[in-house]
Parts: structure tokens; sequence; C-alpha cells
């Protein structure tokens, strides 16, 4: 789910930069406008995503190359 969030949180913020940059909003642009229902369903997505990760925040940070310290018996 997190892996999911941040893809979704990078498409999120590619569209809202290149509305920053150049009012284009790419979104919109593919699903025939900001106000279509499918425009406004990937826009509640994203933005679900968005909420997720503030969860992701408040994680322990876990390397990946930690190892259990439980015996191999």
């Amino acid at each position: 789910m997190n892996k999911l969030s941040l893809v979704l949180i990078i498409i999120g913020a590619i569209n809202w930069g290149l509305v920053g940059l150049f009012n284009f909003d790419l979104v919109g642009f593919i699903f025939g406008g900001t106000d279509s229902l499918i425009s406004r369903i990937i826009f509640t997505v994203v933005g679900l995503a968005g909420l997720w990760a503030i969860s992701i925040l408040f994680q322990k940070i876990v390397p990946a190359n930690h190892r259990s310290i439980e015996s191999d018996d």
C-alpha cells in the first residue's frame, strides 16, 4: 500500500508541477477536463494516497539489511 501511495503521490506532484509551471492539467487533459467524473475520481484517489502517506511519516524505519537477533537453532 505504501508503494502504491507513493506512485500516486508522484503522479499528483507531477500534475501540480505542470499546473504551476505551465497552467496545464495533464490529468484533466487526458480524461476529458477537470470536471469530468474520471478526473475527479483520479484526483480523489491521489488525495487519499496523500492522506495515507501521513501514516508513513510516523512509521519506524528499519534498515533493509536488519537481521533478527533470534537464534537460528
